[in-house]
């Protein structure tokens, strides 16, 4: 199959040089992004009768849009218009741009061969051997993220099964979609170390095991994972539980120690809202843009590779 090629640089391409955006000039010296090509190197795009685009550019191009919320048709559009973008993903500017209906079968095909978690694992080992990850202590939180896609109501069924209802925190109501959870690097980084998507309905303390690495000294968080179980499993792997203590019907007040204890731990804890407010407020990460859980799920593990690249380009700069 013909693969287009890309990057060619021209006399305007040299005029322009490396002006603009910071952060993406930062990431093409920080990453080794000849690794996440060769876990790419079998994907080609097979639309009719057109060279497919290499998968960099096009994975590249997804990376841009979770680091902006931006979807495939704005991706596109961004792509075409600013000068920036195009550096980043190699392509000269003189050159085409892939259309938002590439982009989606592209994105579509690293779902259904399960890449996401690779390419997330990748970044991560990166990250170790760049010495940025401390390994002081994992921070485990959980956010609701609403999906596009109506709930059921009536005799209409939602298009998306999978989703669920969760109840808004401080506000009446529900949130109809997803609930994304992540064990996060206490560290200046702030780095994401894991990452799981659920519906929302499904418990925060649910999938918390998983979200465990093991290489850490500490997991900290709040009351809802505490269970007597965890805090003994994570003792046995040499992993102090510092996990926030509940109320319960045989001790309905919790005792003065116990209420203190509680508040170092949120205080400490309380770094894990900035990954939440950086992926919502930042990133433009509101909506699960996509149908079913797999989607959704690779929806989140894109968003929070974009959002640890950002945080490398930022600590490094």
């Amino acid at each position: 199959m013909a693969i287009k090629r890309t990057g060619q640089l021209g006399f305007a391409d040299a005029v322009v040089g490396k002006s603009g955006n910071s952060t993406l000039n930062r990431l093409a010296e920080l990453v080794r992004w000849y690794r996440f090509e060769k876990l790419l190197s079998k994907l080609r795009d097979n639309g009719p009768g057109r060279a497919a685009w290499p998968p960099l550019v096009l994975f590249k191009a997804l990376l841009l849009g979770a680091l902006y919320g931006l979807s495939e048709r704005e991706l596109e559009e961004a792509l075409s218009d600013r000068l920036s973008f195009r550096r980043f993903v190699g392509l000269g500017l003189e050159e085409g741009v892939p259309d938002h209906s590439v982009l989606n079968r592209f994105r579509n095909e690293l779902v259904e061969l399960g890449l996401f978690d690779k390419l997330f694992d990748e970044l991560d080992k990166q990250l170790e051997a760049a010495g940025v990850i401390l390994k002081r202590g994992t921070m485990l939180d959980a956010t609701v993220i609403e999906t596009v896609s109506r709930p059921s109501s009536g005799d209409r069924l939602s298009l998306d099964p999978d989703a669920g209802f969760a109840k808004r925190t401080g506000k009446p109501g529900s949130t109809f979609g997803y609930k994304a959870h992540v064990g996060v690097d206490e560290g200046p980084g702030g780095f994401i170390r894991s990452v799981l998507t659920t519906p929302a309905n499904v418990n925060d303390t649910t999938p918390a095991d998983l979200l465990v690495r093991g290489d850490e000294k500490v997991v900290w968080a709040d009351a809802a994972y505490h269970t007597h179980e965890r805090q003994a499993a994570l003792t046995a792997r040499g992993i102090k539980p510092r996990l926030a203590r509940r109320a319960n019907r045989h001790h309905p007040e919790l005792s003065p120690r116990l209420k203190h204890y509680n508040r170092l731990i949120a205080r400490r804890r309380a770094a894990v809202e900035t990954t939440f407010a950086t992926l919502k407020n930042r990133m433009k990460f509101t909506r699960i843009r996509y149908v079913g859980l797999l989607k959704a799920s690779a929806q989140v593990t894109l968003s929070a590779i974009a959002f640890n690249l950002r945080r490398w380009a930022a600590i490094t700069a």
